[in-house]
Parts: C-alpha cells; sequence; structure tokens
C-alpha cells in the first residue's frame, strides 16, 4: 500500500473507489500530475469516474494536507502527494518534468537575519531549473 493510502487511512477518510483511485495514482515519489492528467489515469483504472470527482478528491487531499499544489511557471497546478516530506524540485525549462529534490543544509539558514527585513519566515520553496537528460 503507498505511502499515501496509509496516511488516509490512519485519518479514517472515507475510501470509495473513486477517492482509492485518486490516491493510487498519486503513489509514488516523484509523482507531480496535473489534474487533467490525474483524470486520464484514473479514468484508466476505473472508466466511469467523473471529471468532478477526480476534481473535488484532489481539493479535498489538498485541504487535508495530504497532497501539496505545486504551481510552475504559470503552468497547470501539479499535485504532489510528498507533501509530509522535506523536499524542492527540480523542473526541466524543456519539457516540465519535475523530480523532488533533497539538497543538504537548511534554505533558511541561507537568509541573513539582516534579510529577513523582520518578517518571521513560516516557509521556504527553492525551485531548482534547468533540462533534464531527454532536453539535453
Amino acid at each position: 500500500m503507498s505511502d499515501l493510502l496509509e496516511r488516509l487511512r490512519g485519518r479514517g477518510w472515507r475510501m470509495t473507489p473513486q477517492r482509492r483511485v485518486v490516491a493510487e495514482v498519486l503513489a509514488g515519489e516523484h509523482v507531480h500530475l496535473t489534474a487533467d492528467e490525474v483524470l486520464a489515469r484514473a479514468a484508466a483504472r476505473l472508466p466511469e469516474i467523473a471529471r468532478a470527482t477526480v476534481y473535488n478528491t484532489l481539493g479535498e487531499l489538498v485541504a487535508l494536507g495530504e497532497v501539496a499544489e505545486v504551481a510552475i511557471d504559470g503552468r497547470a497546478k501539479r499535485y504532489d502527494p510528498n507533501a509530509h516530506r522535506p523536499h524542492q524540485h527540480l523542473v526541466c525549462s524543456g519539457c516540465a518534468a519535475v523530480r523532488d529534490v533533497r539538497p543538504d543544509g537548511d534554505p533558511l539558514a541561507d537568509l541573513p537575519a539582516a534579510e529577513r527585513f523582520g518578517f518571521t519566515v513560516l516557509e521556504v520553496e527553492v525551485t531548482y531549473r534547468g533540462l533534464c537528460a531527454d532536453c539535453a
């Protein structure tokens, strides 16, 4: 069983066949699918699944904090099931492939106190950009 499915079961989330297939589609380490990609993969497994069901389920998963919405360069939002593991993203500027990366160090520590302008920093987002092996 995937980590996402285990977390959802642990929360007592009602697991309908439709919700289960959406969660199964999102299972994996480097998954960053758009809602339409989730719909296409879910429909391949469960042809009767409705677009609204997929979109509503994604919204619920985001609201629960079990899946993160990732917006990259104004493109369609992507859904990342690794919401509980601190990581950054590596994005291909050619094909828009996204990979999770866990660089050494603390990105917050790289921001000197003088550059925080009195802010209490709650979150740091770093996106690495480049070309994947196929696009290079």
